[in-house]
């Protein structure tokens, strides 16, 4: 098997990113800036009656806030997703001084390489493949909740389909609508729970007592502005690294992990 070439096609192309050109959206990335226009508005409109429990958002949320648990010696004991009440991570262990922002700043960061990736047919095929470990991961945790099963396995049947057709141009804005929701839910749900109406369970609550400074109208604000600026850095990254065109995008698409039947 011929080796595979990461600069063909537009995976990070080889570019002068000091360039003012560079920051420049050209044709095909104006369109998918103004898609992604389109799903700021949809969502924004649908926040309230969508069930996000139904979505890989929440899942993205609990799924850091486990694996900031693993990373600092946690031992990870369930995840819930439950339709009515959102979702729930219990830990035993970890630094919470990490584990608690995980899930707000965690999901954020995920939801900024997704719609990074969502500029390129290829990145996001690559989004996919290590989106779905995790994910897997996740349902282990959450293996004993029924809302776990049913979002991924629609997410992953969502994800096939988009793979094998039509040169998997479905795919890329199937992970940018993710990423453009798993950022826009975590902005809503910090206001929500921190600035709209103050929950005494909430991260940013359990935070101030960690750190005995501040409120969670404090960390909750602060946690907002850094949520906004990796929204804001997702789009950038995309627009400076994924500059080719549809045509080229496709063609490499069809060379890159066998392309699509369809």
């Amino acid at each position: 098997m011929a080796p595979i070439s990461f600069n063909e096609g537009g995976l990070f192309a080889r570019a002068n990113w000091s360039s003012p050109e560079h920051w420049t959206p050209n044709p095909t990335q104006r369109v998918t800036l103004i898609v992604a226009g389109c799903y700021i508005l949809v969502i924004g409109i649908l926040v309230r009656p969508l069930p996000s429990q139904l979505t890989p958002t929440v899942g993205l949320h609990e799924m850091s806030h486990a694996l900031a648990g693993v990373l600092t010696c946690a031992r990870i004991e369930s995840i819930q997703l439950d339709p009515n009440e959102g979702g729930c991570t219990r830990m035993r262990g970890g630094i919470q001084l990490i584990t608690l922002p995980a899930g707000y700043l965690g999901s954020s960061a995920f939801g900024a390489a997704l719609i990074a990736c969502g500029f390129d047919i290829n990145a996001s095929k690559v989004a996919c493949l290590v989106l779905a470990p995790l994910l897997l991961i996740t349902l282990w945790w959450a293996r004993r909740s029924w809302v776990a099963y049913a979002t991924f396995l629609f997410t992953g049947i969502l994800i096939a389909v988009a793979w094998v057709v039509y040169h998997s141009v479905g795919l890329r804005f199937l992970v940018l609508f993710i990423g453009v929701m798993s950022c826009l839910y975590c902005i809503w749900d910090i206001i929500d729970d921190t600035l709209k109406r103050k929950i005494a369970a909430s991260d940013a609550s359990q935070f101030a007592k960690v750190v005995h400074f501040g409120n969670s109208y404090v960390w909750g604000t602060f946690w907002l502005l850094i949520s906004i600026l990796f929204f804001g850095a997702g789009l950038l990254l995309g627009i400076a690294a994924f500059k080719t065109s549809w045509d080229d995008q496709m063609a490499a698409a069809d060379r890159f992990l066998g392309g699509s039947p369809w």
